[in-house]
């Protein structure tokens, strides 16, 4: 028996434990147990394969769904990227303006499968940590920069009459659609939209001309309404109301020039 042995017997005396044992029995109320003597505090190692793959999904229907999300998060990332790319002039106006109505008819093309999963963008965003605000505010208003503000870089050449013409064709089809009672969503959208960017490809124009604040409030309504989705009795009045009194102040600038 070695010296260190001797000295631990001749203190503790004889022990057939080991040095482990020993000082487990002495600190934690033996039996190698927590304080207080019992080992039912005690928690079992779970055991891990690292090489067995992790399902997030159960079925085929759920696992359609979560590909579907996927695809959303990425449109609205890509999205936010083009935006910031033409803000900073690194695409040009010919290479925005089809992809970003691409991108918009592919997010309204993903969310629609995902009514009842994503009813909310914002919500959507939120909980996956999306920081995109350009992307969320083009989706809002359903159109790319160079409808909303116009095109300053196209190259097309246009004559001030043939801009007026556009015009007056755009608020006639628009308010004769609405005299017809056709008032769903993806039918006014688009005549709205043209609206908007035959008034911003009138240079002249003010900026602050009315009519396209109004056309910019209605274009984000109706973006967020169903493509079924019809106006209603007071939606279609107002609505009414409002080219009417966009045209009139149109002839009206016009006049005064």
């Amino acid at each position: 028996m070695s010296y260190t042995q001797n000295y631990l017997n001749s203190v503790n005396g004889p022990s057939t434990s080991s040095p482990t044992t020993s000082f487990a029995n002495s600190s934690f109320g033996g039996n190698g147990a927590g304080p207080g003597g019992s080992s039912n505090n005690s928690r079992p190692v779970p055991n891990i394969n690292l090489d067995e793959e992790i399902r997030l999904t159960t079925n085929n229907r759920e696992r359609a769904q979560m590909d579907n999300m996927a695809d959303l998060y990425s449109i609205i990332v890509v999205l936010e990227h083009l935006e910031v790319a033409y803000i900073r002039s690194a695409v040009s106006h010919t290479e925005y303006t089809p992809a970003c109505k691409q991108l918009i008819a592919q997010f309204k093309a993903a969310s629609s499968l995902l009514v009842d999963v994503v009813p909310d963008l914002e919500k959507f965003m939120k909980e996956y940590s999306l920081d995109c605000p350009a992307a969320a505010k083009r989706i809002k208003i359903g159109v790319p920069a160079t409808v909303e503000f116009g095109d300053a870089g196209s190259s097309k050449a246009s004559g001030h009459y043939k801009n007026v013409a556009e015009i007056v064709q755009n608020y006639n089809n628009a308010m004769d659609m609405l005299k017809l009672g056709r008032t769903a969503a993806d039918e006014i959208h688009p005549l709205l939209a043209d609206i908007m960017q035959s008034l911003n490809g009138m240079r002249a124009l003010p900026s602050d001309f009315e009519g396209r604040a109004k056309m910019r409030e209605w274009l984000i309504k109706l973006n967020g309404m169903k493509a079924s989705q019809e106006l209603d009795d007071e939606e279609k009045r107002q609505l009414e109301f409002d080219l009417e009194s966009s045209y009139s102040a149109f002839y009206a600038w016009l006049n005064s020039q």
